[in-house]
């Protein structure tokens, strides 16, 4: 049995990494209200410029977007992968990225090539651990998602859809459903579909100025880089709340086991009591 400073020595251990724990837990909870803030206060100028973006694709113009374009021979895809920049989220990542992989295997098995955007640095790290082709990447986000950061890599990819390098493109992102539970996604974000913009209700068109191609890329640029940004900040929720759940976790197993080892610390010491009295017993006996 281990002596009594060597138990009191893990006691000790345990309670300073429950103090961590709990201190981590507190800090996420306080975090996803800001989080939870932006993607309702972003909300609205998505719904809007959705709406706009469905009533473009099913106007008639003389121009047509290459977003809307649908590539028959999909030989190229373009995939956003958004993960945290910490770890310590329960399995998060794991999921997201479990997800990604069954995906890519799949494209591969189509001899579809990939190339890969990654916003976070835990998707950065496993994709080059995989040898992917990244060709744009985002780190140090942050706590509440900024369009400055994603803009530039993200841009990226849509450029090279514009020119006929990408056929697709794709996010990949854990939704935020509740501050307990929290669903990876796969979704595709070009080409635009009508389908998926919502029919408006009657014949909508519209008088462009200076242009309809300034303006029709313009407004579906604008959309795409908003639903990466929502993507983003649902992604940095079900962060928050993954870690919280998990520091709670790991504070009440740390409970447990301090329980434990205040029995065997007990335990020890009334062995130790014990011994004592019977050594003085036995010394008065002899005298």
């Amino acid at each position: 049995m281990a002596s009594l400073q060597e138990i009191r020595g893990k006691i000790g251990t345990v309670q300073n990494l429950q103090k961590l724990t709990h201190a981590m837990e507190m800090v996420a909870q306080s975090k996803i209200r800001k989080v939870r803030d932006c993607m309702t206060a972003a909300r609205p100028y998505g719904e809007i410029i959705r709406n706009v973006s469905a009533h473009m694709s099913h106007a008639h113009p003389e121009y047509k977007s290459p977003y809307l374009a649908v590539r028959e021979n999909v030989r190229r895809i373009g995939l956003l992968l958004v993960t945290s920049d910490k770890g310590m989220c329960g399995a998060l990542n794991s999921n997201a990225l479990r997800l990604a992989i069954g995906h890519m295997k799949s494209w591969a098995e189509h001899k579809i090539d990939l190339e890969v955007c990654a916003l976070g640095a835990v998707g950065l790290g496993f994709m080059k651990r995989m040898n992917a082709a990244i060709v744009s990447s985002a780190v140090a986000l942050g706590d509440t998602p900024r369009m400055e950061q994603l803009a530039g890599p993200s841009r990226k990819l849509l450029q090279a859809y514009r020119e006929g390098h990408l056929d697709a493109v794709f996010i990949c992102y854990t939704r935020f459903v509740n501050t307990i539970l929290h669903q990876p996604v796969m979704e595709q974000i070009l080409p635009l579909k009508g389908e998926s913009l919502g029919s408006p209700s009657g014949y909508w068109d519209y008088i462009y100025e200076p242009d309809p191609k300034t303006i029709v890329d313009e407004m579906l640029r604008r959309y795409i880089e908003s639903q990466i940004y929502l993507a983003v900040a649902e992604n940095m929720a079900s962060e928050q709340g993954a870690r919280m759940v998990a520091m709670k976790a790991a504070s009440d197993n740390a409970g447990h086991v301090m329980d434990e080892l205040k029995q065997i610390y007990h335990k020890a010491r009334q062995t130790a009591i014990t011994e004592e009295i019977t050594e003085i017993i036995a010394g008065a006996s002899a005298v």
